[in-house]
């Protein structure tokens, strides 16, 4: 059996059992392996627990990784005194599944890594983040070598680097950014192996530029240790604030377009006025909208990423250039569905590739390629509008 970069959400095994199920049932039995797929990828679970001393910024960073502010609905409460007493969990606006976990500081002259792991319940996350403002210590060296030995994973992040890079400004001392970068890294990496860390493996971050410093290699090497199962929804979980996680984001969405496109010209479809099939027009309107979203196309989103460069909403949004964008309804839906009829027939190859275990399956039905052809192309255009957002806002 064939396999393929848009079938990967299915296992080789329920590609099988897809196939065979189509055999036996039809259509009709498909749809619902199909339907509750993508259930279950949106609400696939994700658990990353937050650590380090009072004052390293946990709370600002649980926010920055879900695109939120301080003042936003669900924002981690950000203080200079320590908030944090109890675990607690912090969901991302949009996925259900994924929670970012605010644990208690470890300074402490008592502190005892065994312990906490045990208060904290340490089978609960998927990895930890251990996190310090100006250095890391021999507590956050206990837990991380107490959590290695419990088979999790760990990433040291040193934060707040934008403000150490301000402070040479402020002083009008004349400096080199990337040799300012290495110094610290390198000083951290010597402390962490002073401690006790073999081989640390140390991030440079701020909160308030998430875009910048080792954001980049740090989701790298997260999602090359994550399980292939959790990788989709670590991608869509962080805020649209670099090209390369538009990208990420454009590919992990491009995949579920077949099973969107098949699950909305089900039995059971309304007919559609103007064109010559049932096709489920609700389905294709919230499919729309979860790329609005997740690509940070949304009010909402534009309106934070405009606060947060300090630039007019109106400027960002002029990026915008496809007016359907703001426009998601049932009707413009119809509309676009009708004038990509001319265009779906022109797929019947291309589905065929794209899906081989199910392409004989659905590539030759006209409901199927319009609804294909209109999804993907507006996730282009979506894709487009959001990489001139992001470069806008950052100029």
């Amino acid at each position: 059996m064939a396999s393929s970069h848009s079938c990967e959400f299915f296992s080789d095994k329920e590609a099988k059992s897809l196939t065979s199920l189509y055999n036996e049932g039809g259509l009709a039995a498909v749809i619902p392996v199909i339907k509750d797929k993508l259930h279950n990828l949106e609400n696939e679970t994700l658990n990353i627990a937050v650590t380090g001393c009072t004052g390293s910024g946990k709370s600002a960073f649980i926010n920055a990784l879900r695109g939120l502010r301080r003042n936003d609905e669900g924002a981690a409460p950000v203080g200079v005194t320590e908030t944090t007493r109890e675990a607690k969990a912090y969901k991302h606006p949009n996925l259900p599944g994924v929670n970012l976990w605010d644990l208690p500081g470890t300074r402490s002259t008592t502190f005892q890594a065994k312990d906490y792991l045990k208060k904290v319940d340490l089978n609960k996350y998927d990895f930890f983040v251990i996190m310090a403002a100006k250095r890391f210590t021999e507590n956050d060296a206990n837990l991380a070598m107490e959590i290695e030995k419990m088979g999790k994973q760990f990433y040291f992040i040193r934060n707040q680097i934008d403000i150490d890079i301000h402070s040479y400004e402020l002083e009008g001392i004349e400096y080199n950014r990337e040799e300012v970068l290495q110094t610290t890294r390198n000083n951290c990496i010597s402390k962490l192996i002073q401690i006790g860390i073999q081989k640390p493996c140390v991030f440079l971050l701020s909160n308030y530029h998430v875009n910048e410093y080792d954001f980049t290699a740090f989701t790298q090497t997260i999602e090359a240790e994550l399980p292939e199962k959790k990788k989709h929804v670590f991608w869509l979980s962080l805020p649209s604030v670099t090209l390369q996680v538009i990208e990420k984001k454009k590919q992990i969405l491009k995949k579920r377009i077949w099973m969107v496109a098949a699950a909305a010209g089900a039995f059971g479809a309304i007919p559609v006025p103007g064109l010559s099939f049932a096709c489920d027009i609700a389905i294709l309107v919230v499919e729309l909208l979860y790329y609005r979203e997740f690509l940070g196309l949304d009010p909402q989103s534009l309106q934070r990423l405009a606060l947060n460069v300090g630039k007019p909403l109106k400027v960002l949004t002029a990026e915008v250039q496809n007016p359907f964008v703001f426009d998601i309804t049932p009707q413009s839906v119809t509309k676009l569905l009708i004038s990509s009829v001319c265009g779906a027939m022109m797929i019947a190859d291309d589905a065929l590739l794209v899906i081989p275990v199910i392409g004989s399956i659905l590539g030759g039905i006209t409901s199927f390629g319009t609804t294909y052809m209109m999804l993907r192309n507006s996730l282009d255009q979506f894709v487009e509008s959001t990489q001139r957002v992001v470069k806008k806002a950052l100029e």
